[in-house]
Protein backbone atom coordinates (compact mmCIF):
# COMPACT_ATOMS: atom_id res chain seq x y z
CA UNK A 1 0.00 0.00 0.00
CA UNK A 2 1.36 3.50 -0.76
CA UNK A 3 2.60 5.70 2.05
CA UNK A 4 -0.53 7.84 1.81
CA UNK A 5 -3.88 7.29 0.05
CA UNK A 6 -4.24 8.94 -3.34
CA UNK A 7 -6.36 12.09 -3.33
CA UNK A 8 -7.74 10.96 -6.69
CA UNK A 9 -9.18 7.76 -5.21
CA UNK A 10 -9.89 8.37 -1.51
CA UNK A 11 -9.89 12.12 -0.83
CA UNK A 12 -10.26 13.48 2.68
CA UNK A 13 -12.99 15.86 3.74
CA UNK A 14 -10.55 18.78 3.75
CA UNK A 15 -7.23 19.77 2.21
CA UNK A 16 -3.95 18.54 3.70
CA UNK A 17 -0.38 19.86 3.52
CA UNK A 18 1.91 18.51 0.79
CA UNK A 19 -1.06 17.28 -1.25
CA UNK A 20 -2.50 18.19 -4.63
CA UNK A 21 -5.41 20.62 -4.83
CA UNK A 22 -7.23 22.33 -7.70
CA UNK A 23 -8.00 26.05 -7.66
CA UNK A 24 -11.20 26.72 -9.59
CA UNK A 25 -10.75 30.15 -11.14
CA UNK A 26 -13.55 30.00 -13.70
CA UNK A 27 -15.37 27.37 -15.73
CA UNK A 28 -12.56 26.64 -18.19
CA UNK A 29 -9.62 27.71 -16.05
CA UNK A 30 -8.26 25.49 -13.26
CA UNK A 31 -4.90 25.67 -11.52
CA UNK A 32 -3.29 22.59 -9.87
CA UNK A 33 -1.05 23.35 -6.89
CA UNK A 34 0.81 21.46 -4.16
CA UNK A 35 -0.17 22.89 -0.79
CA UNK A 36 2.91 23.75 1.27
CA UNK A 37 3.20 24.91 4.85
CA UNK A 38 6.47 26.78 4.25
CA UNK A 39 8.15 28.67 1.44
CA UNK A 40 10.74 26.13 0.30
CA UNK A 41 11.76 28.25 -2.70
CA UNK A 42 12.39 31.39 -0.56
CA UNK A 43 10.29 33.59 -2.82
CA UNK A 44 10.27 36.27 -0.16
CA UNK A 45 6.61 36.47 0.87
CA UNK A 46 6.03 37.25 4.53
CA UNK A 47 2.91 35.09 4.40
CA UNK A 48 4.90 31.99 3.36
CA UNK A 49 4.09 30.08 0.20
CA UNK A 50 1.78 32.15 -2.04
CA UNK A 51 -0.01 31.34 -5.31
CA UNK A 52 -0.74 34.36 -7.51
CA UNK A 53 -3.68 34.38 -9.93
CA UNK A 54 -5.53 36.99 -11.94
CA UNK A 55 -8.11 37.05 -9.15
CA UNK A 56 -5.63 37.82 -6.39
CA UNK A 57 -2.94 36.26 -4.20
CA UNK A 58 -3.66 33.23 -2.04
CA UNK A 59 -1.27 32.20 0.76
CA UNK A 60 -1.28 28.45 1.26
CA UNK A 61 -1.96 28.98 4.95
CA UNK A 62 -5.50 30.02 3.92
CA UNK A 63 -5.94 26.91 1.75
CA UNK A 64 -4.73 24.15 4.14
CA UNK A 65 -7.29 22.50 6.39
CA UNK A 66 -10.23 23.96 4.45
CA UNK A 67 -13.18 21.74 3.47
CA UNK A 68 -13.31 20.94 -0.22
CA UNK A 69 -15.56 23.24 -2.21
CA UNK A 70 -14.96 26.23 0.04
CA UNK A 71 -14.82 29.69 -1.46
CA UNK A 72 -11.50 31.21 -0.33
CA UNK A 73 -11.03 34.95 -0.48
CA UNK A 74 -7.83 36.52 -1.76
CA UNK A 75 -5.34 38.06 0.66
CA UNK A 76 -3.39 41.28 0.71
CA UNK A 77 0.17 40.19 0.00
CA UNK A 78 3.21 42.44 -0.04
CA UNK A 79 5.06 41.60 -3.25
CA UNK A 80 7.86 44.11 -2.67
CA UNK A 81 10.32 41.47 -1.47
CA UNK A 82 9.40 38.90 -4.12
CA UNK A 83 12.22 37.23 -6.00
CA UNK A 84 14.61 36.46 -3.16
CA UNK A 85 16.10 33.04 -3.89
CA UNK A 86 18.26 32.53 -0.84
CA UNK A 87 21.19 34.74 -1.75
CA UNK A 88 21.88 38.47 -1.97
CA UNK A 89 20.43 40.22 -5.00
CA UNK A 90 18.96 37.12 -6.69
CA UNK A 91 15.90 37.94 -8.74
CA UNK A 92 15.46 41.48 -7.41
CA UNK A 93 14.72 44.43 -9.66
CA UNK A 94 17.35 47.10 -10.15
CA UNK A 95 16.17 50.42 -8.81
CA UNK A 96 17.42 53.93 -9.31
CA UNK A 97 19.63 54.77 -6.37
CA UNK A 98 18.47 57.63 -4.24
CA UNK A 99 20.16 60.80 -5.47
CA UNK A 100 22.13 58.99 -8.16
CA UNK A 101 21.91 57.42 -11.62
CA UNK A 102 20.70 53.99 -12.64
CA UNK A 103 23.42 51.35 -12.43
CA UNK A 104 22.63 49.99 -15.92
CA UNK A 105 21.80 46.53 -14.64
CA UNK A 106 25.37 45.84 -13.43
CA UNK A 107 25.86 44.03 -10.15
CA UNK A 108 26.88 46.30 -7.28
CA UNK A 109 27.75 45.16 -3.80
CA UNK A 110 25.67 47.13 -1.33
CA UNK A 111 27.57 48.64 1.53
CA UNK A 112 24.67 48.36 3.97
CA UNK A 113 21.95 45.74 3.89
CA UNK A 114 18.98 47.76 4.97
CA UNK A 115 16.14 46.55 2.73
CA UNK A 116 14.01 43.44 2.79
CA UNK A 117 15.17 42.50 -0.72
CA UNK A 118 18.79 42.36 0.34
CA UNK A 119 18.38 39.87 3.16
CA UNK A 120 20.93 37.08 3.35
CA UNK A 121 20.21 33.38 3.84
CA UNK A 122 20.64 33.38 7.61
CA UNK A 123 17.97 36.10 7.85
CA UNK A 124 15.67 33.96 5.72
CA UNK A 125 16.14 31.07 8.12
CA UNK A 126 15.46 33.38 11.05
CA UNK A 127 12.16 34.46 9.51
CA UNK A 128 11.16 30.86 8.97
CA UNK A 129 11.89 29.99 12.58
CA UNK A 130 9.88 32.94 13.81
CA UNK A 131 6.85 31.91 11.69
CA UNK A 132 4.96 33.48 8.84
CA UNK A 133 2.79 36.53 8.78
CA UNK A 134 -0.95 36.05 9.21
CA UNK A 135 -2.86 36.60 5.98
CA UNK A 136 -5.22 39.56 5.73
CA UNK A 137 -8.29 39.16 3.52
CA UNK A 138 -8.48 41.44 0.50
CA UNK A 139 -11.57 43.35 -0.51
CA UNK A 140 -12.06 41.54 -3.81
CA UNK A 141 -11.10 38.26 -5.45
CA UNK A 142 -11.80 34.63 -4.56
CA UNK A 143 -11.34 31.05 -5.78
CA UNK A 144 -12.93 27.71 -4.97
CA UNK A 145 -10.78 24.91 -3.55
CA UNK A 146 -11.58 21.55 -5.15
CA UNK A 147 -10.20 18.02 -4.62
CA UNK A 148 -8.31 16.49 -7.56
CA UNK A 149 -10.35 14.27 -9.87
CA UNK A 150 -9.50 12.86 -13.29
CA UNK A 151 -11.90 15.35 -14.88
CA UNK A 152 -10.29 18.37 -13.20
CA UNK A 153 -6.80 17.00 -13.85
CA UNK A 154 -7.60 16.65 -17.55
CA UNK A 155 -8.69 20.29 -17.65
CA UNK A 156 -5.58 21.57 -15.83
CA UNK A 157 -2.68 19.18 -16.53
CA UNK A 158 0.46 20.32 -18.37
CA UNK A 159 0.01 19.33 -22.02
CA UNK A 160 2.92 17.30 -23.32
CA UNK A 161 0.95 15.65 -26.13
CA UNK A 162 -2.62 15.54 -27.41
CA UNK A 163 -4.95 14.88 -24.50
CA UNK A 164 -7.78 12.35 -24.31
CA UNK A 165 -10.58 14.50 -22.92
CA UNK A 166 -13.34 13.51 -20.53
CA UNK A 167 -16.07 12.79 -23.15
CA UNK A 168 -13.68 10.45 -24.95
CA UNK A 169 -12.26 8.46 -22.05
CA UNK A 170 -15.61 8.12 -20.29
CA UNK A 171 -17.09 6.48 -23.40
CA UNK A 172 -13.95 4.39 -23.96
CA UNK A 173 -13.93 2.96 -20.43
CA UNK A 174 -17.61 2.11 -20.70
CA UNK A 175 -17.17 0.31 -24.03
CA UNK A 176 -14.11 -1.58 -22.75
CA UNK A 177 -16.21 -2.93 -19.85
CA UNK A 178 -13.67 -1.61 -17.35
CA UNK A 179 -14.75 -2.09 -13.75
CA UNK A 180 -13.09 -2.34 -10.31
CA UNK A 181 -10.55 -5.15 -10.43
CA UNK A 182 -9.95 -5.02 -14.19
CA UNK A 183 -6.48 -5.01 -15.71
CA UNK A 184 -6.01 -2.56 -18.57
CA UNK A 185 -3.11 -1.89 -20.94
CA UNK A 186 -2.56 1.68 -22.12
CA UNK A 187 -0.06 2.34 -24.89
CA UNK A 188 0.86 5.98 -25.50
CA UNK A 189 0.41 7.49 -22.04
CA UNK A 190 1.42 11.01 -23.13
CA UNK A 191 0.20 13.57 -20.61
CA UNK A 192 -1.52 11.01 -18.36
CA UNK A 193 -5.14 12.09 -18.80
CA UNK A 194 -6.46 8.61 -19.63
CA UNK A 195 -4.08 7.06 -17.10
CA UNK A 196 -5.73 8.84 -14.15
CA UNK A 197 -9.23 8.03 -15.39
CA UNK A 198 -8.36 4.35 -15.88
CA UNK A 199 -6.78 4.15 -12.42
CA UNK A 200 -10.01 5.34 -10.83
CA UNK A 201 -12.09 2.94 -12.95
CA UNK A 202 -10.10 -0.19 -11.95
CA UNK A 203 -9.50 0.81 -8.33
CA UNK A 204 -10.83 -1.66 -5.77
CA UNK A 205 -8.22 -1.25 -3.04
CA UNK A 206 -4.52 -0.65 -2.52
CA UNK A 207 -2.38 -3.75 -3.16
CA UNK A 208 0.12 -4.78 -0.49
CA UNK A 209 3.70 -3.89 -1.36
CA UNK A 210 5.42 -5.30 1.73
CA UNK A 211 4.98 -7.93 4.40
CA UNK A 212 3.67 -5.34 6.83
CA UNK A 213 1.09 -4.15 4.31
CA UNK A 214 0.00 -7.71 3.59
CA UNK A 215 -1.07 -8.16 7.16
CA UNK A 216 1.85 -10.10 8.69
CA UNK A 217 1.10 -10.46 12.39
CA UNK A 218 0.89 -12.99 15.21
CA UNK A 219 -1.67 -15.69 14.52
CA UNK A 220 -4.30 -16.55 17.09
CA UNK A 221 -5.64 -20.01 17.92
CA UNK A 222 -8.51 -19.67 15.45
CA UNK A 223 -6.26 -18.57 12.63
CA UNK A 224 -8.26 -15.41 11.98
CA UNK A 225 -5.33 -13.15 10.99
CA UNK A 226 -4.01 -15.92 8.75
CA UNK A 227 -7.31 -16.10 6.90
CA UNK A 228 -7.32 -12.32 6.44
CA UNK A 229 -3.78 -12.48 5.09
CA UNK A 230 -4.72 -15.21 2.61
CA UNK A 231 -7.74 -13.21 1.45
CA UNK A 232 -5.47 -10.19 0.95
CA UNK A 233 -3.12 -12.28 -1.19
CA UNK A 234 -5.90 -13.95 -3.20
CA UNK A 235 -7.75 -10.72 -3.95
CA UNK A 236 -7.19 -9.44 -7.49
CA UNK A 237 -6.59 -5.70 -7.46
CA UNK A 238 -7.19 -3.48 -10.44
CA UNK A 239 -4.10 -2.49 -12.38
CA UNK A 240 -3.16 -0.12 -15.19
CA UNK A 241 -0.06 -1.03 -17.22
CA UNK A 242 0.91 2.11 -19.10
CA UNK A 243 3.57 2.29 -21.82
CA UNK A 244 5.31 5.40 -23.14
CA UNK A 245 8.09 5.47 -25.73
CA UNK A 246 9.40 9.02 -25.18
CA UNK A 247 12.01 9.11 -22.41
CA UNK A 248 11.28 12.61 -21.15
CA UNK A 249 7.51 12.13 -21.10
CA UNK A 250 7.94 8.79 -19.33
CA UNK A 251 10.04 10.35 -16.59
CA UNK A 252 7.61 13.21 -16.02
CA UNK A 253 4.56 10.98 -15.97
CA UNK A 254 6.24 8.53 -13.61
CA UNK A 255 7.01 11.38 -11.20
CA UNK A 256 3.40 12.61 -11.38
CA UNK A 257 2.01 9.14 -10.70
CA UNK A 258 4.23 8.86 -7.64
CA UNK A 259 3.25 12.31 -6.36
CA UNK A 260 -0.44 11.48 -6.80
CA UNK A 261 -0.19 8.26 -4.79
CA UNK A 262 -1.02 5.93 -7.71
CA UNK A 263 2.14 3.79 -7.59
CA UNK A 264 0.36 0.59 -6.61
CA UNK A 265 -2.42 1.09 -9.17
CA UNK A 266 -0.44 2.29 -12.21
CA UNK A 267 2.80 0.83 -13.54
CA UNK A 268 4.61 3.03 -16.08
CA UNK A 269 6.92 1.32 -18.57
CA UNK A 270 9.25 3.00 -21.07
CA UNK A 271 9.16 0.93 -24.24
CA UNK A 272 8.37 0.85 -27.95
CA UNK A 273 5.41 -1.54 -27.83
CA UNK A 274 5.25 -1.80 -31.62
CA UNK A 275 8.63 -3.52 -31.59
CA UNK A 276 9.05 -5.01 -28.11
CA UNK A 277 5.46 -5.86 -27.19
CA UNK A 278 3.67 -5.61 -23.85
CA UNK A 279 5.29 -8.32 -21.75
CA UNK A 280 6.69 -7.11 -18.45
CA UNK A 281 10.37 -7.31 -17.62
CA UNK A 282 13.29 -6.73 -19.97
CA UNK A 283 12.39 -5.36 -23.39
CA UNK A 284 13.82 -8.34 -25.20
CA UNK A 285 13.24 -11.13 -22.66
CA UNK A 286 10.00 -10.17 -20.92
CA UNK A 287 8.38 -13.27 -19.48
CA UNK A 288 5.69 -11.84 -17.17
CA UNK A 289 2.23 -11.34 -18.64
CA UNK A 290 0.03 -8.43 -17.54
CA UNK A 291 -3.01 -10.72 -18.13
CA UNK A 292 -5.01 -7.72 -19.32
CA UNK A 293 -8.66 -7.89 -20.28
CA UNK A 294 -8.91 -4.36 -21.74
CA UNK A 295 -6.56 -2.49 -24.09
CA UNK A 296 -6.36 1.15 -25.17
CA UNK A 297 -3.94 2.14 -27.94
CA UNK A 298 -3.21 5.82 -28.51
CA UNK A 299 -0.43 5.33 -31.05
CA UNK A 300 0.45 6.85 -34.45
CA UNK A 301 0.34 3.36 -36.02
CA UNK A 302 -1.72 1.09 -33.73
CA UNK A 303 -1.82 -1.73 -36.29
CA UNK A 304 1.91 -2.33 -35.71
CA UNK A 305 1.24 -3.28 -32.09
CA UNK A 306 -1.62 -5.70 -32.82
CA UNK A 307 0.78 -8.56 -33.61
CA UNK A 308 1.69 -8.61 -29.89
CA UNK A 309 -1.96 -8.81 -28.82
CA UNK A 310 -2.77 -12.38 -29.81
CA UNK A 311 -3.41 -15.53 -27.79
CA UNK A 312 -0.07 -17.23 -28.28
CA UNK A 313 0.13 -19.75 -25.43
CA UNK A 314 3.19 -21.70 -24.35
CA UNK A 315 2.40 -24.26 -21.69
CA UNK A 316 4.20 -27.29 -20.37
CA UNK A 317 2.31 -30.51 -21.11
CA UNK A 318 1.40 -32.77 -18.20
CA UNK A 319 3.65 -35.74 -17.53
CA UNK A 320 2.86 -38.61 -19.84
CA UNK A 321 0.83 -36.49 -22.24
CA UNK A 322 1.87 -36.23 -25.86
CA UNK A 323 2.55 -32.85 -27.42
CA UNK A 324 0.22 -31.89 -30.23
CA UNK A 325 1.82 -29.41 -32.62
CA UNK A 326 -0.57 -26.79 -33.88
CA UNK A 327 -0.08 -24.10 -36.42
CA UNK A 328 -1.07 -20.50 -35.80
CA UNK A 329 -2.60 -19.31 -39.12
CA UNK A 330 -2.09 -15.65 -38.20
CA UNK A 331 1.60 -15.80 -37.41
CA UNK A 332 2.56 -18.81 -39.55
CA UNK A 333 4.51 -20.39 -36.73
CA UNK A 334 4.24 -23.70 -34.86
CA UNK A 335 3.45 -23.78 -31.15
CA UNK A 336 2.87 -26.52 -28.61
CA UNK A 337 -0.31 -26.61 -26.55
CA UNK A 338 -2.26 -29.04 -24.41
CA UNK A 339 -5.90 -29.81 -24.06
CA UNK A 340 -6.00 -29.06 -20.35
CA UNK A 341 -9.61 -28.56 -19.10
CA UNK A 342 -10.48 -25.06 -17.92
CA UNK A 343 -12.80 -24.45 -15.00
CA UNK A 344 -15.83 -22.27 -15.86
CA UNK A 345 -15.06 -20.01 -12.89
CA UNK A 346 -11.34 -19.80 -13.56
CA UNK A 347 -11.70 -16.44 -15.29
CA UNK A 348 -12.64 -14.84 -11.99
CA UNK A 349 -9.14 -15.32 -10.59
CA UNK A 350 -5.64 -14.83 -11.97
CA UNK A 351 -4.23 -17.52 -9.72
CA UNK A 352 -2.31 -20.41 -11.19
CA UNK A 353 -2.32 -18.95 -14.70
CA UNK A 354 -0.03 -20.99 -16.99
CA UNK A 355 3.15 -19.44 -18.38
CA UNK A 356 2.29 -17.54 -21.56
CA UNK A 357 3.86 -15.29 -24.14
CA UNK A 358 0.65 -13.31 -24.53
CA UNK A 359 -0.11 -10.19 -22.46
CA UNK A 360 -3.82 -11.06 -22.57
CA UNK A 361 -5.88 -12.85 -19.97
CA UNK A 362 -6.59 -16.35 -21.37
CA UNK A 363 -9.72 -16.72 -19.24
CA UNK A 364 -11.76 -13.75 -20.52
CA UNK A 365 -12.75 -12.02 -23.73
CA UNK A 366 -10.56 -9.03 -24.54
CA UNK A 367 -11.91 -5.61 -25.46
CA UNK A 368 -9.72 -3.16 -27.37
CA UNK A 369 -9.98 0.49 -28.42
CA UNK A 370 -7.71 2.48 -30.72
CA UNK A 371 -7.62 6.27 -30.82
CA UNK A 372 -6.85 7.64 -34.30
CA UNK A 373 -7.33 11.13 -35.76
CA UNK A 374 -7.33 10.07 -39.45
CA UNK A 375 -9.71 7.80 -41.31
CA UNK A 376 -6.79 6.19 -43.17
CA UNK A 377 -5.41 5.00 -39.82
CA UNK A 378 -8.82 3.54 -39.02
CA UNK A 379 -8.94 1.59 -42.28
CA UNK A 380 -5.48 0.13 -41.74
CA UNK A 381 -6.27 -0.78 -38.12
CA UNK A 382 -9.56 -2.49 -39.01
CA UNK A 383 -7.84 -4.56 -41.69
CA UNK A 384 -5.18 -5.84 -39.28
CA UNK A 385 -7.74 -6.49 -36.54
CA UNK A 386 -9.62 -8.82 -38.89
CA UNK A 387 -6.42 -10.66 -39.77
CA UNK A 388 -5.74 -11.39 -36.09
CA UNK A 389 -9.19 -12.72 -35.31
CA UNK A 390 -10.84 -9.71 -33.66
CA UNK A 391 -14.61 -9.52 -34.08
CA UNK A 392 -17.45 -7.05 -33.44
CA UNK A 393 -15.37 -4.26 -34.97
CA UNK A 394 -17.00 -0.82 -34.93
CA UNK A 395 -15.93 2.79 -35.32
CA UNK A 396 -17.31 5.76 -33.37
CA UNK A 397 -16.67 9.48 -33.73
CA UNK A 398 -17.39 11.69 -30.72
CA UNK A 399 -18.31 15.36 -31.12
CA UNK A 400 -18.65 17.11 -27.80
CA UNK A 401 -20.59 20.35 -27.47
CA UNK A 402 -21.42 22.07 -24.22
CA UNK A 403 -25.08 23.13 -23.86
CA UNK A 404 -25.63 26.51 -22.24
CA UNK A 405 -28.74 26.75 -20.03
CA UNK A 406 -29.79 30.13 -18.68
CA UNK A 407 -32.78 32.30 -17.88
CA UNK A 408 -33.56 34.81 -20.61
CA UNK A 409 -35.22 38.03 -19.48
CA UNK A 410 -36.57 40.13 -22.31
CA UNK A 411 -38.47 43.41 -22.15
CA UNK A 412 -38.15 47.17 -21.99
CA UNK A 413 -38.54 47.02 -18.22
CA UNK A 414 -35.06 45.34 -18.14
CA UNK A 415 -33.31 48.29 -19.77
CA UNK A 416 -30.06 49.22 -18.08
CA UNK A 417 -29.66 45.89 -16.21
CA UNK A 418 -26.89 43.34 -16.77
CA UNK A 419 -27.38 39.99 -18.45
CA UNK A 420 -30.72 40.81 -20.03
CA UNK A 421 -32.15 41.58 -23.44
CA UNK A 422 -33.69 45.08 -23.26
CA UNK A 423 -35.60 44.67 -26.53
CA UNK A 424 -39.41 44.87 -26.66
CA UNK A 425 -40.93 41.56 -25.56
CA UNK A 426 -43.98 41.96 -27.80
CA UNK A 427 -45.70 44.36 -30.21
CA UNK A 428 -47.52 46.23 -27.46
CA UNK A 429 -44.24 47.17 -25.74
CA UNK A 430 -42.74 48.30 -29.04
CA UNK A 431 -45.78 50.48 -29.83
CA UNK A 432 -45.79 51.97 -26.32
CA UNK A 433 -42.10 52.90 -26.64
CA UNK A 434 -42.68 54.48 -30.06
CA UNK A 435 -45.54 56.55 -28.67
CA UNK A 436 -43.33 57.66 -25.79
CA UNK A 437 -40.55 58.76 -28.14
CA UNK A 438 -43.08 60.50 -30.41
CA UNK A 439 -44.63 62.31 -27.44
CA UNK A 440 -41.24 63.51 -26.23
CA UNK A 441 -40.42 64.80 -29.72
CA UNK A 442 -43.79 66.54 -30.00
CA UNK A 443 -43.31 68.17 -26.61
CA UNK A 444 -39.87 69.45 -27.56
CA UNK A 445 -41.04 70.99 -30.83
CA UNK A 446 -44.04 72.55 -29.13
CA UNK A 447 -41.79 74.31 -26.64
CA UNK A 448 -39.58 75.56 -29.42
CA UNK A 449 -42.56 76.91 -31.35
CA UNK A 450 -43.86 78.74 -28.28
CA UNK A 451 -40.42 80.18 -27.57
CA UNK A 452 -40.29 81.74 -31.01
CA UNK A 453 -43.88 83.06 -30.92
CA UNK A 454 -43.76 84.65 -27.50
CA UNK A 455 -41.86 87.81 -26.85
CA UNK A 456 -42.92 87.89 -23.26
CA UNK A 457 -40.60 87.90 -20.27
CA UNK A 458 -38.76 84.82 -19.06
CA UNK A 459 -41.10 84.56 -16.06
CA UNK A 460 -44.13 84.16 -18.24
CA UNK A 461 -42.41 81.52 -20.31
CA UNK A 462 -41.44 79.57 -17.19
CA UNK A 463 -44.98 79.62 -15.87
CA UNK A 464 -46.33 78.27 -19.13
CA UNK A 465 -43.60 75.62 -19.20
CA UNK A 466 -44.64 74.36 -15.81
CA UNK A 467 -48.20 73.83 -17.01
CA UNK A 468 -47.11 71.03 -19.44
CA UNK A 469 -45.06 68.31 -17.74
CA UNK A 470 -42.51 66.72 -20.11
CA UNK A 471 -42.21 62.91 -20.43
CA UNK A 472 -39.52 61.29 -18.23
CA UNK A 473 -36.00 61.31 -19.63
CA UNK A 474 -33.95 58.18 -20.26
CA UNK A 475 -31.88 58.75 -17.14
CA UNK A 476 -35.00 59.02 -15.02
CA UNK A 477 -36.41 55.86 -16.59
CA UNK A 478 -33.22 53.85 -15.90
CA UNK A 479 -33.13 55.07 -12.29
CA UNK A 480 -36.70 53.91 -11.76
CA UNK A 481 -35.93 50.48 -13.29
CA UNK A 482 -32.94 49.96 -10.97
CA UNK A 483 -35.03 50.90 -7.97
CA UNK A 484 -37.78 48.45 -8.90
CA UNK A 485 -35.24 45.65 -9.50
CA UNK A 486 -34.38 45.52 -5.80
CA UNK A 487 -37.95 44.47 -5.03
CA UNK A 488 -38.22 41.87 -7.81
CA UNK A 489 -37.33 38.16 -7.68
CA UNK A 490 -35.26 38.22 -10.84
CA UNK A 491 -34.00 34.63 -10.40
CA UNK A 492 -37.54 33.38 -11.00
CA UNK A 493 -38.37 35.65 -13.92
CA UNK A 494 -37.84 35.04 -17.61
CA UNK A 495 -37.83 31.73 -19.43
CA UNK A 496 -35.31 28.89 -19.47
CA UNK A 497 -33.48 28.57 -22.78
CA UNK A 498 -30.64 26.37 -23.94
CA UNK A 499 -28.31 26.51 -26.91
CA UNK A 500 -25.25 24.53 -27.98
CA UNK A 501 -21.78 25.97 -28.29
CA UNK A 502 -20.92 27.16 -31.81
CA UNK A 503 -17.45 25.56 -31.81
CA UNK A 504 -16.06 22.16 -30.86
CA UNK A 505 -13.44 22.40 -28.11
CA UNK A 506 -12.27 18.81 -27.94
CA UNK A 507 -9.89 16.87 -30.14
CA UNK A 508 -11.83 15.14 -32.92
CA UNK A 509 -10.87 11.49 -33.21
CA UNK A 510 -12.08 8.11 -34.41
CA UNK A 511 -12.49 5.32 -31.86
CA UNK A 512 -12.24 1.76 -33.15
CA UNK A 513 -13.61 -0.97 -30.86
CA UNK A 514 -13.20 -4.72 -31.22
CA UNK A 515 -13.46 -7.93 -29.17
CA UNK A 516 -11.14 -10.95 -29.10
CA UNK A 517 -13.29 -13.93 -28.03
CA UNK A 518 -12.24 -16.33 -25.36
CA UNK A 519 -10.83 -19.54 -26.80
Amino acid sequence: MPSSPSPFLTPNASSNPDSLAILYLRRDHHLPIILQTHDSAHEGYAEGKVTNTRFGSFPHSTLIGVPWGTQVRASEVDTGSRGRKGHVGAGKKRKREEGGEWDGGQEKKPKVIDTEEDQVPHEVEREEKEGIKAAVAARTGFVHLLPPTPELWTASLPHRTQVVYTPDYSYILQQLRVRPGSVIIEAGAGSGSFTHAAARAVFNGYPATSASDAGTQTLDSDGGPQQQQQQQQKRNFGKVYSYEFHQSRWEKLKAEISEHGLDGIVEINQRDVCQDGFMLGDNNNGDVSPTANAIFLDLPAPWLALKHLTRRVRRKPPEGASQAPTTDPLNAQTSTTTTEPISPSAHLSNEALPPTTSPLNPRTAIHICTFSPCIEQVQRTVSVLRQHGWVSISMVELSHRRIEIQRQRVGLHEEGLRGVNPSPADVDEAVARLREVEGRSRHFHELERRRKEQDAAAEGFKAEKEETAPPPTKQQRLTAIRTQEKQRKTWQEGRLVHRAEPDLKTHTSYLVFAVLPRE
